[in-house]
This record gives C-alpha cells, sequence and structure tokens, in this order.
C-alpha cells in the first residue's frame, strides 16, 4: 500500500513484538489470577486485592498492549501489503479470537468486580490455555509461513 525504508519497517517490527508480548503476558496472567480469585470468599481483603491486580493488569497493561499490537501489526501489513498468502488468513482469524478472550476476560473481570463470579477455579484452569493455543498458531503462521 506505501513504501517506508528498511530501517522504519524493522523499528515497527519491534514495536509488533514489543506489545504482542505485553498483551499475551496479561493475555496468560489474568486467567491465573482469576482462578485463585474464584477460590476467594467475596468481600475479604484476599478478593479485593484481586480485584484491584485484574483490573490494573487489563486497563494498564492488557488493553493499551492490545491497541498496540493491532496498530503496528495493520501497518505492517500495510506495507507488505501481500493476501495471497494462506498463513495470513489463519494468522489474522487466530488474532481475532484472541481479541474475543481478550473481551471475555474483561467480561470476567467486571463480574469479578461485582461479586458475580458463577464460573468455578476450574473454569478459568481452561481457560488459562486458550491463550497459549492461539499464541502457538499464530507464531507458526508468521515464522514457518506454511502455505
Amino acid at each position: 500500500m506505501f513504501e517506508v525504508s528498511a530501517t522504519v519497517y524493522l523499528w515497527i517490527k519491534a514495536l509488533h513484538f514489543i506489545s504482542v508480548i505485553a498483551w499475551m503476558a496479561g493475555l496468560l496472567y489474568l486467567p491465573r489470577l482469576f482462578v485463585y480469585h474464584a477460590d476467594c470468599a467475596p468481600n475479604t481483603e484476599q478478593s479485593e486485592t484481586f480485584k484491584i491486580m485484574e483490573r490494573r493488569l487489563l486497563r494498564a497493561i492488557m488493553t493499551p498492549a492490545m491497541i498496540a499490537s493491532f496498530l503496528f501489526g495493520g501497518l505492517l501489513l500495510a506495507i507488505l501489503n501481500d493476501w495471497s498468502a494462506g498463513w495470513l488468513y489463519v494468522k489474522l482469524v487466530s488474532v481475532f479470537v484472541l481479541a474475543g478472550l481478550h473481551g471475555s476476560m474483561s467480561k470476567w473481570q467486571r463480574e469479578f468486580a461485582e461479586d458475580r463470579n458463577r464460573r468455578p477455579a476450574k473454569f478459568y484452569r481452561i481457560m488459562n490455555e486458550a491463550p497459549t493455543v492461539l499464541m502457538i498458531v499464530i507464531v507458526i503462521m508468521a515464522v514457518v509461513k506454511p502455505f
């Protein structure tokens, strides 16, 4: 779509990697906080501490990192402008599923904040694995480019 120097491209790529790493760190840690929070009684000091940790992780790290990931990833797409590769579509679908998972985690965080969680810790243990599976698919598509 547009051309940039090799140096600018590498800076955009580096910023994309940094933002993805920060986003993934949150996507992997937040469900683990939910596991521990689900085992706490509501309105306890421990529950209130988890509420603060979850809110700060989501608002200060995860959401800005997700936005930056989409911004820098979008710039990379615009620079490369090659929509013929099948791996790209698998990667993009996986990224959008990851964003949907982020939205679900935001909903779960609000439920915990309002003491309305009804899910057991086991549910969050299972959901803790979903970002890892998606990350594996995304990295293989972006690096190996199998098709």
